[in-house]
C-alpha cells in the first residue's frame, strides 16, 4: 500500500459522526471536475459547515460560492484555506456573506490574499457582528493590510474573540495597530502573529498582564529572541494573566527556556505550550521537563519539535513519570532513535501514567523501536492515540505494535501510520483489525 495524507471528502447528514444539530460538508485536498462541482452546490446553500480545503477553487468559482453563501441562512462556519482565491475571488465570496446571516468562523488561510483585498475584509468585520474567529495566516497582508483589518477590529459591531495572521508578511511596526486593538477590545482573546522584534515586547508585556481575557498568544514566525522572551516574562507572570495557550516560533534557545520555567511553575491557568521552531536543544528540554514535574505546574499540552536527540529522553521520561496533568505531548521532527524510545516507554510504563496523545512522527524509530513501544501499549492504561507517521519501521514493527494493539487491555484508539509503507496482505490484515476492534483506527 502507499498510503498518503489525502483525506476524503464526505458529508454528514443528521445521522452522521458530527453533533446532531450540524450538518457539514467537509472536503480536503480534491480536484473537483465540474460535475462534483454542480452536485456541490446545493449542499452549500444547506449546511451549517462548510470546509472546501486545497480542492483548487479558484476566482472562476468564487462566484458560484457567493450565490449558494447568499442562500444560505444557516451557515456557522466557512473554510476555504489552501484555495487560490486572490483578492478578488475572496471580495466575490466575501460578497455572499449577507449581515443577516450567522457565520462564527471563517478561514481564508493560504489564499493568496494581498494587502489589496483587506478593505473588503475589513467591511465584513463591520457588517458581520456574529463573526466570532478569522483566520488570515499565510497570506501576503503586510503591514498596510493589517492597518486596515484594525479599522474593521475597532468597529463597535466587531465581536472577533480570535484573530490569526500568523506568516503575513508583517513587521513591528503592525505591532501599534494591533496593540490598540487589543487594548480596546475586550472580547479579541486569541491573537497569532504580529511582526513582533525584542524592541517591542515590553509594550506588549503591558498589555499581557493588563489584560485578563486575553487567553492564547501565538508568536509564531517572530524574531524575539531570549531577550524577547525576558522582556515578556513579567506581562505573563502579572497576577492580572490568564494566558491558557502559548506557541511561539521565536528563535528561543535553552537560555529561553529559563524563562519559559518560571511561567510554567508560577501560572496554573497556562494549560498549552508549543517551543516547536526553536533550537532549545537538549538542554532546553531538561529545564522544561523539570518545571514539570512542579506540582504547581498544570500544563496539559507540550509540543517540541526543537533539534533534540536521544540525550533528552532521560528528563521527559523522569517527567511523564511524576507528571500528572500533561495529555498531550508531541515530540515529532527529533532525531530521537530507538534508544530514545526505549527511555521514554520507561517513564510511561509507570502506574499512575496520564498521558493520552503522543505524537512521535519522524522520530528515527525503526522496528527495534516498535519492540519498546508494542511492550508500552500492553501496560499502559492512559495512551488513546500514538502518531508513528514517516519512521523507519518495516512491515515487522507495523505487526508487532498492532498485535498489541488490538488486545481488549489495550486502550489506544487511534493509530496513525502516514508515509510508512507495506504489502497489500498486510493492509488487509490492518483493516481486519480494525473490523475486530471498532474502537481502534489505523490511520494511514
Amino acid at each position: 500500500m502507499t498510503p498518503g495524507s489525502v483525506a476524503t471528502g464526505f458529508a454528514r447528514g443528521a445521522s452522521g459522526a458530527h453533533s446532531p444539530l450540524t450538518m457539514s460538508l467537509d472536503l480536503h485536498y480534491q480536484q473537483l471536475s465540474d460535475a462534483r462541482w454542480t452536485e456541490l452546490l446545493p449542499l452549500m446553500q444547506q449546511y451549517q459547515v462548510v470546509r472546501l480545503v486545497d480542492c483548487g477553487v479558484t476566482e472562476g468559482r468564487c462566484k458560484d460560492v457567493s450565490s449558494a453563501l447568499r442562500d444560505n441562512p444557516a451557515l456557522t462556519e466557512l473554510s476555504l484555506s489552501s484555495n487560490e482565491l486572490g483578492d478578488a475571488g475572496t471580495h466575490l465570496v466575501l460578497q455572499g456573506l449577507q449581515p443577516t446571516c450567522k457565520i462564527q468562523k471563517l478561514s481564508l488561510q493560504n489564499c493568496n490574499l494581498t494587502e489589496a483585498g483587506c478593505g473588503a475584509l475589513s467591511s465584513v468585520l463591520r457588517s458581520l457582528p456574529s463573526l466570532r474567529e478569522l483566520d488570515l495566516s499565510y497570506n501576503q497582508l503586510r503591514d498596510a493590510g493589517l492597518q486596515l483589518l484594525c479599522e474593521g477590529l475597532l468597529d463597535p459591531q466587531c465581536h472577533i474573540e480570535r484573530l490569526q495572521v500568523e506568516y503575513s508578511n508583517l513587521t513591528a511596526a503592525s505591532c501599534e495597530a494591533l496593540a490598540s486593538v487589543l487594548r480596546a477590545k475586550r472580547e479579541l482573546k486569541e491573537l497569532g502573529g504580529c511582526g513582533l522584534t525584542t524592541a517591542n515586547c515590553a509594550d506588549l508585556c503591558g498589555i499581557v498582564a493588563a489584560k485578563a481575557s486575553l487567553s492564547e498568544l501565538q508568536l509564531g514566525n517572530n524574531k524575539l529572541g531570549d531577550a524577547g522572551i525576558a522582556e515578556l516574562c513579567p506581562g505573563l507572570l502579572s497576577p492580572g494573566s490568564r494566558l491558557k495557550t502559548l506557541l511561539w516560533e521565536c528563535d528561543i534557545t535553552a537560555s529561553g527556556c529559563k524563562d519559559l520555567c518560571r511561567v510554567l511553575r508560577a501560572k496554573e491557568s497556562l494549560k498549552e505550550l508549543s517551543v516547536a521552531g526553536n533550537e532549545v536543544g537538549d538542554e532546553g528540554v531538561r529545564l522544561l521537563c523539570e518545571s514539570l514535574q512542579e506540582p504547581s505546574c498544570q500544563l496539559e499540552s507540550l509540543m517540541k519539535s526543537c533539534s533534540l536527540t536521544a540525550a533528552c529522553c532521560p528528563h521527559v521520561s523522569a517527567m511523564l513519570a511524576r507528571n500528572r496533568s500533561l495529555q498531550e505531548l508531541q515530540l515529532s521532527n527529533n532525531k530521537l532513535g530507538d534508544a530514545g524510545m526505549e527511555v521514554l516507554c520507561q517513564g510511561l510504563d509507570q502506574p499512575g501514567a496520564t498521558l493520552r496523545m503522543l505524537s512521535l512522527g519522524d522520530c528515527e524509530v525503526t522496528d527495534q523501536g516498535c519492540v519498546s513501544l508494542a511492550a508500552l501499549l500492553l501496560a499502559n492504561h492512559s495512551l488513546l492515540e500514538l502518531d508513528l507517521s514517516n519512521n523507519c519501521m518495516s512491515e515487522v514493527g507495523i505487526l508487532k505494535l498492532v498485535e498489541s494493539a488490538q488486545q481488549p487491555s489495550c486502550p489506544l484508539e487511534k493509530l496513525v501510520l502516514y508515509d510508512i509503507y507495506w504489502r497489500e496482505e498486510t493492509d488487509n490484515l490492518l483493516r481486519a483489525v480494525e473490523e475486530k476492534k471498532p474502537g481502534l483506527k489505523i490511520i494511514c
